[in-house]
C-alpha cells in the first residue's frame, strides 16, 4: 500500500498536465464530428495523445483501415521500446499478467518518473498511473462536452492547445542539440512539402504522419548514430 500512495503522489503533476491537453483533444474531435462520447472512449481505450491526435482526421472518414494501422504502429511502437527499457526495473513480483495489464497505461510520462525509481514494483507504477488515466479521460469528458458551448473563438484557440505541448516537448531539447535540431528540421520540412506541393497533398495525413517519421528517424539514425559505451558505433 505504501508504494501505491507513492505512487498516487508521483502521478499528481502528470495527471494535472494530462487534463489541460487531452481537453484540447476533446474539442479537437468533437469539432472534427466525432461526438463526445466517441471521444472519451478514444481516450480510455489508447491513452496516446500523438496517436489520438493523428486517428481524429483518419477516423473521419470510411474506410482507411490499413492508414489507421500503419500510423498507430509508427507513432506508438516507442512504447514497446519504454516498456523493454523499464523492464529492467521491475521487481521480481511485477511479472506475467500485471505486466501486460499495466503496460496499456504506459506514456512518455509515466516512463520519465518510473524510471527515476530504484525499482518499480507492480503496485507502484498501478499508482503512478491512476492520476494520469483519470486527468486524461475527465479533460477529455470536459473538453467534447464545453466544446460545443463555448464561443468558436475560444474553441478556435484552445485547438492549437495539444500542438503546443508537442513544440513545449521538442524545443527544449533542440535549443541544446543541433543534431536533433536537423531532425526535428527534416521532418517539418518533409510536412510541409506534403501541405504545399499540389502533386503531394492527396497523400492522406495518416500516411504523411509515417513518412515523416520514419524518414526523419532513418536520418538520425543513419547521420548521427548514437555510440554504445565501449566507444563502437
Amino acid at each position: 500500500m505504501k508504494d501505491f500512495k507513492k505512487g498516487l503522489r508521483l502521478g499528481v503533476p502528470i495527471g494535472l498536465g494530462y487534463l489541460s491537453v487531452s481537453f484540447a483533444f476533446g474539442i479537437l474531435a468533437v469539432s472534427k464530428g466525432l461526438l463526445w462520447w466517441q471521444a472519451v472512449i478514444i481516450s480510455m481505450t489508447t491513452v496516446t495523445s500523438a496517436g489520438q491526435l493523428a486517428a481524429v482526421d483518419i477516423m473521419t472518414a470510411p474506410f482507411r483501415y490499413a492508414e489507421m494501422l500503419l500510423s498507430q504502429f509508427t507513432i506508438n511502437i516507442r512504447y514497446s521500446f519504454m516498456s523493454v527499457s523499464l523492464s529492467q526495473k521491475a521487481s521480481a513480483e511485477f511479472t506475467g499478467i500485471k505486466r501486460w495489464l499495466l503496460g496499456f497505461f504506459m506514456t512518455d510520462e509515466i516512463f520519465a518518473v518510473a524510471s527515476t525509481q530504484k525499482e518499480v514494483s507492480s503496485k507502484l507504477f498501478s499508482g503512478l498511473a491512476v492520476m494520469p488515466y483519470l486527468g486524461w479521460t475527465t479533460g477529455t469528458l470536459l473538453g467534447s462536452i464545453l466544446g460545443n458551448v463555448l464561443p468558436q473563438i475560444v474553441m478556435n484557440a484552445l485547438n492549437v492547445a495539444i500542438y503546443g505541448m508537442f513544440i513545449a516537448i521538442v524545443v527544449p531539447d533542440a535549443k541544446k542539440s543541433i543534431k536533433l535540431l536537423t531532425v526535428v528540421a527534416l521532418s517539418i520540412g518533409i510536412s510541409f512539402a506534403f501541405y504545399y506541393i499540389p502533386a503531394l497533398k492527396a497523400v492522406s495525413s495518416g500516411i504523411t504522419v509515417c513518412i515523416c517519421a520514419i524518414t526523419a528517424a532513418l536520418f538520425g539514425a543513419l547521420i548521427f548514430p548514437i555510440k554504445e559505451d565501449n566507444g563502437d558505433e
